[in-house]
């Protein structure tokens, strides 16, 4: 007698409630980010418009930069990730973001997994609902399009997940996880430096995890993939000028600011200021005395963390329940190393605000900040835990209750009302190049914050020569405008009402000037004189 074949139902992954809870709350980041990324929010700049330019000239083949235009120390991956897009659908702002949006939601999974490996079910939850929210200065680093840290984010947390597969065996192809581990971080090395510290941690815990390994065929992967992730840039400092190589570049520019600010005041602004900002405590125009709680408590907490570790690694036996520990001293030992470099710049002194950017990576060690706190409330709440115990578990979830308040009414409120500034800088600039676009002049000089903005608005129809407040030549990151520009026989300007370089403009073309302007639109102001002004040949 015939049996019924049963059908074999698709595979469907079986998701714990924690698993499905960080799902929801993921989903719900990504979400947030698109409406974000298809509104243009927050706002674009020439600096993200020159790597928009660089993803046009990719996909039309014109062009194959290994750093941003104008210097040789910013890789181009994300260039290169926008260009297959931006062939298909042209330039635009959310086509060119779209590409990070994709990073940020794998860097939300792999941070889920991670956290789970080394932590816990519900506590890899609560890091991807932190993560999830996202103030101004958060977003802005993970979806503009402006170099290094969303890229190198997700690689560090995939050369983590290749260290624990490795310390627990449950990798299949070790050596394959090997190269791959060197490939991500030569690809890293390129694409941004701030993340060298955490680069060079994860190398220690793969020589713990795998160091018998590292001496034959693993070692050999291991610097092929390296050697062709890096690639790129050896190639380009081979053929640099004397000079101009990224470590000369480099060189120059963290000396050429002069003698550094006190201590005191980098260390208060890369702790106080710079930390809270970039964990998402503040709006970007910076922190309240309330909301740099954060930054006070950040040292503690790394010790903290690194204490607990070193007490874990002593307890446990084997490789195997050793790697969590390892991974949190890693992640430990990235952050404070990060902090110590960014309090060393004058930066974190004369702009923390502007420049808390640098501090993006911190987001890779939250598993390892908050797990202390996240154990000792924990135990609290189980009550296994005696009276001294149960207090510090109390503070403890009332530290981790502030967090996730305070990042969630910052989120809320610069997605209500924060937005606005963006939106109407965005249009602004918008009716400047649709005015431009069709009504000429199509060859303009502004200034940096106006050039390539432009035009990559109006996808080249408009090119513009960057000139300085002082009239004269400026940083042209793409020279070739420049020349288009300078052999233009009746150039037009483009200056913000009011400006310093409005004012010389005027100035300069005396009587003229009234006649020669032509367009006034959202804020800007656009001159074309007869006879063209200037006064640097």
């Amino acid at each position: 007698m015939s049996q019924p074949v049963p059908h074999r139902a698709w595979w469907r992954p079986q998701l714990d409630r924690p698993a499905l809870v960080a799902l929801v709350l993921g989903l719900a980041g990504v979400g947030y980010r698109l409406v974000l990324t298809l509104r243009t929010i927050p706002v674009s700049n020439s600096d993200e418009a020159t790597f928009g330019l660089a993803a046009l000239h990719i996909a039309a083949g014109r062009e194959w930069p290994v750093f941003l235009y104008g210097q040789r120390y910013m890789g181009m991956l994300e260039s290169y990730l926008a260009a297959p897009l931006v062939a298909l659908a042209g330039p635009s702002w959310p086509v060119l973001r779209l590409p990070l949006l994709a990073l940020y939601a794998l860097f939300l999974w792999l941070i889920h997994r991670l956290t789970r490996r080394i932590g816990s079910p519900w506590f890899a939850t609560l890091v991807v609902g932190l993560l999830a929210l996202g103030s101004e200065r958060v977003v802005r680093d993970q979806l503009t399009v402006v170099g290094g840290r969303p890229e190198v984010k997700v690689a560090v947390l995939v050369m983590l997940l290749v260290v624990v597969g490795l310390a627990r065996d449950t990798i299949r192809h070790r050596r394959l996880a090997v190269g791959l581990f060197g490939l991500l971080a030569g690809i890293a090395v390129w694409s941004d430096w701030l993340i060298l510290p955490y680069l060079g941690v994860a190398a220690l815990a793969l020589i713990w995890a795998a160091r018998r390994e590292l001496l034959g065929w693993a070692g050999a992967l291991l610097a092929a993939g390296f050697t062709l992730g890096v690639a790129p840039m050896i190639q380009d400092n081979l053929v640099a000028p004397a000079g101009e190589d990224s470590l000369s570049v480099l060189r120059e520019i963290s000396t050429k600011a002069g003698p550094p600010p006190p201590l005191a005041q980098r260390v208060s602004g890369a702790v106080l200021e710079g930390v809270p900002l970039a964990t998402g405590l503040c709006p970007v125009d910076g922190c309240a005395r309330w909301q740099e709680w954060l930054g006070l408590l950040y040292p503690v907490l790394l010790v903290v963390a690194a204490v607990v570790a070193v007490v874990a690694y002593r307890r446990a036996a084997g490789r195997a329940a050793r790697v969590t520990p390892v991974v949190h001293l890693a992640l430990v030992a990235g952050a404070a190393l990060t902090l110590l470099s960014y309090a060393r710049s004058p930066l974190a002194a004369t702009d923390p605000l502007g420049n808390a950017r640098y501090l993006a990576v911190l987001q890779l060690s939250l598993p390892a900040v908050l797990w202390p706190l996240w154990r000792s409330a924990a135990a609290a709440w189980r009550g296994a835990a005696g009276l001294p115990a149960r207090l510090a578990g109390a503070v403890a979830t009332a530290v981790l209750a502030a967090l996730a308040a305070t990042m969630l009414v910052v989120t809320v409120l610069f997605a209500t009302a924060g937005s606005a500034a963006s939106r109407t800088e965005e249009r602004a600039a918008r009716e400047l190049a649709d005015a431009l676009r069709s009504a000429g002049p199509y060859a303009v000089y502004g200034d940096y914050w106006t050039c390539n903005r432009l035009v990559f608005n109006t996808a080249e129809e408009v090119v513009c020569g960057v000139l300085d407040d002082w009239f004269t030549p400026g940083q042209n990151r793409y020279p070739a405008y420049w020349d288009r520009v300078e052999a233009a026989a009746r150039p037009g300007y483009v200056v913000e009402a009011g400006s310093t370089l409005e004012r010389r403009l005027r100035r300069m073309l005396g009587d003229r000037a009234d006649a020669a302007l032509v367009v006034d639109a959202g804020g800007y102001r656009v001159y074309h004189p007869e006879t063209p002004v200037r006064p640097w040949r």
